[in-house]
């Protein structure tokens, strides 16, 4: 891949972003409600005030002046103050993405450790007991609602059996690796399940399909093992539109880490999105969507980067 074709697709995601951006304060502004009608509603809240803090925030202009007043201050570094506890936008969510990366890291790479052996062991043993099997499995992890599982486990491993606990980042008093990690472990499993079910389908069609190819008869032919063909031969080549959905889900891991989130208590950027939404907050809204649209083209980018070097043919001008 030549340094210009990367240049050039981080250059297209420029308008694609700022078009994105334009959607989302559109959208986010037509919303029944506002960010001060829970201040409208208390009698102790004085007009003046509510007044003073509309021009404050700038919710006293026309929705375009407001627009390109946000973007010019978060093309500046200014990401806006909250409205619902008043600190900047950008530290607000600095201060929840380091438990999100955990959890979401966590869950990635164990959705994409168990995930690839599925999808290989489905596609050379296909139509087999096993290969029924992981397809039921799969089946039932992509129809399987987020909240339903995280409540299905909070009951089993919490309630039930006590042996994990049931919602938050940590123990009261306690901030041990150990104890984090016992809270983490239910979060990112019902946060990789729905991924390894999605993953391991796709792995697993393009196994069969690559497996199909002539290249695959002659090095069989050759006397290569079973092993050594799947592994140097057929899975390089199939993964190639796994790549494809995995940069796509990441949109997915992102809407499913709010639920995850909410559920288990964990503070991290999805429940500070779902805070969000309840006070009609919208600089926390705005750098939220813009943080994941960002993250979104992004993860396409570097999708077009693995291609290469997955596939040598593939060379982009």
């Amino acid at each position: 891949m030549s340094l210009s074709y990367l240049l050039r697709r981080l250059g297209g995601a420029i308008p694609l972003l700022l078009g994105i951006s334009v959607i989302l304060f559109a959208i986010i502004h037509l919303a029944p409600g506002g960010p001060l009608d829970m201040y409208l509603e208390n009698p102790s809240v004085s007009p003046e005030a509510i007044e003073q803090m509309r021009t404050a925030y700038g919710l006293d202009q026309p929705v375009p002046v407001q627009y390109f007043l946000w973007l010019k201050s978060m093309l500046a570094g200014d990401w806006g103050y909250s409205i619902r506890t008043g600190k900047p936008v950008l530290s607000e969510i600095l201060n929840r993405l380091g438990p999100t990366l955990q959890l979401s890291g966590l869950a990635l790479g164990f959705a994409f450790i168990v995930a690839m052996p599925l999808g290989v062991i489905s596609a050379t043993r296909r139509g087999s007991k096993l290969d029924t099997g992981l397809t039921l499995f799969s089946f039932a992890g992509i129809s399987t609602p987020v909240f339903w599982m995280a409540l299905l486990f909070q009951l089993l491993f919490s309630v039930q059996l006590g042996w994990l606990p049931s919602a938050g980042y940590q123990s009261v008093g306690d901030g041990s690796l150990v104890d984090r990690l016992r809270h983490l472990v239910m979060p990112a499993t019902v946060l990789s399940f729905a991924i390894i079910a999605s993953w391991s389908r796709y792995i697993r069609s393009g196994m069969v399909d690559v497996l199909n190819q002539d290249y695959i008869r002659t090095a069989y032919a050759k006397g290569r093992t079973e092993i050594g063909v799947v592994v140097l031969h057929a899975l390089r080549n199939a993964m190639i539109p796994a790549v494809t959905v995995i940069a796509v889900d990441f949109a997915t891991i992102i809407s499913g880490a709010v639920i995850t989130e909410t559920v288990f208590a964990w503070p991290g950027i999805g429940r500070l999105f779902m805070e969000a939404m309840d006070g009609r907050d919208y600089p926390i809204l705005m750098g939220l969507m813009m943080l994941g649209s960002f993250g979104i083209v992004l993860a396409n980018v570097i999708a077009d980067v693995t291609y290469a070097a997955l596939d040598p043919r593939i060379r982009y001008g």
